[in-house]
C-alpha cells in the first residue's frame, strides 16, 4: 500500500508541473483555436534563465524563479507579435499559425544550441536533499516545493480568469471574438495577456523540470507530454488540462513503478492516439470548427 501512495505522490508532483505547461496550450488555443507548439521552446528559455540566473549571477532562488518567469513571459509575447500577428492580420489559414509556431520552436532551440551549446547543465542543489518521512512515505523537498508553486500558480490563474474584469474579457474573446472586439473588447490585447500568462507559467515549469532532471537545449520536448495532457483533459478547457495532466503524470510513475520506464512513453502516445479516435474532443473540451 506504501508503494502505490509513494508512486501516487511522485506522479502528483510531476503531473502539477505538467499542469502548468498544459494551460499554456489551451489559453492559446481557446483564443486563437491552433496548437502553439512554440511553447516548448518557450519552456527551453525558461530553464535556461531560471539556471544562469542562479549560477551565473548569483540570484536567490526565488528571485530567479519569478525572473525566468518574466523573461519567459516577454519572449512568448516576442514570438506572438513576430510569428502570429502578421498572420492575424492576412486571416492566414490556421496551417500557417502552425508551421510558423514550429519554425519558432526551432529557432529559439537552434539558438542556445549556436550561443549557449548543447551542453547539459545540473542546477545546483537549492533545496536539502533529506526526504520528508510521512509513515513510511518519503516525500522529496523538491517534489513538495514543485507541487506547491504549481497549485498555487494555477489557483493564482483560475482566480484571474473567474474573478478579474480582463479574465472575462478573456473568457469573452474564446467565446466569440468578433462579438466581442463589437462590444469593445480590444481581443489584440487580450491575446497579448494570453501569451503573456502561458509564457509566465512555462517559464516557471521549465526551472521546476530542469531543477528535477537537466537543463538542455532539447527539454522543449518535453512539452509533448503537457500536449497530451492538454487533449486529453480537452483543448480550450483549463480545468480539463489540469485534470489531464494529474492523470497522465500519476499514470507514467506507476508504468515506470510496476512496469519498465521504457514503457513510459509508449504508454502515454498510446493514450493520446485512443483520445483522438474514441473522444477527440478530450474529457472537457469544447466543440470547435477547426481543430490543429
Amino acid at each position: 500500500m506504501n508503494q502505490i501512495l509513494q508512486q501516487l505522490i511522485n506522479g502528483l508532483s510531476i503531473g502539477s508541473v505538467y499542469a502548468l505547461m498544459a494551460v499554456g496550450y489551451s489559453l492559446v488555443y481557446s483564443i486563437m483555436n491552433f496548437s502553439n507548439f512554440a511553447h516548448g521552446g518557450v519552456i527551453m528559455l525558461g530553464a535556461y534563465f531560471g539556471f544562469f540566473f542562479v549560477t551565473l549571477y548569483g540570484m536567490p532562488f526565488w528571485v530567479a524563479f519569478l525572473g525566468a518567469g518574466v523573461c519567459s513571459m516577454l519572449v512568448a509575447v516576442l514570438v506572438e507579435r513576430v510569428a502570429y500577428k502578421p498572420l492575424r492580420a492576412r486571416n492566414a489559414p490556421f496551417l500557417y499559425f502552425m508551421i510558423s509556431a514550429m519554425g519558432a520552436s526551432m529557432f529559439m532551440e537552434n539558438f542556445v544550441i549556436a550561443t549557449i551549446g548543447p551542453t547539459f547543465r545540473t542546477y545546483p542543489q537549492i533545496f536539502p536533499s533529506q526526504p520528508f518521512n510521512l509513515g513510511g512515505i518519503y516525500v522529496g523537498r523538491l517534489d513538495m516545493v514543485m507541487f506547491l508553486i504549481s497549485c498555487t500558480s494555477l489557483m493564482a490563474l483560475v482566480y484571474f480568469i473567474e474573478f478579474t474584469k480582463l479574465g472575462k474579457a478573456i473568457q469573452a474573446t474564446a467565446f466569440n471574438p468578433r462579438a466581442s472586439a463589437l462590444m469593445g473588447i480590444n481581443t489584440d490585447f487580450v491575446i497579448i495577456v494570453v501569451f503573456a500568462l502561458g509564457g509566465f507559467l512555462a517559464g516557471i515549469a521549465g526551472v521546476l523540470f530542469g531543477m528535477k532532471y537537466t537543463v538542455y537545449p532539447q527539454i522543449g520536448s518535453i512539452t509533448i507530454k503537457s500536449f497530451i495532457a492538454a487533449v486529453f483533459g480537452g483543448l480550450g478547457s483549463l480545468t480539463g488540462a489540469v485534470i489531464g495532466s494529474f492523470i497522465l503524470g500519476i499514470l507514467e510513475t506507476l508504468v515506470s513503478g510496476y512496469m519498465m520506464s521504457q514503457y513510459r512513453d509508449l504508454i502515454s502516445f498510446s493514450l493520446l492516439i485512443l483520445i483522438l479516435v474514441f473522444k477527440p474532443m478530450g474529457l472537457m473540451g469544447k466543440s470547435s470548427e477547426e481543430k490543429a
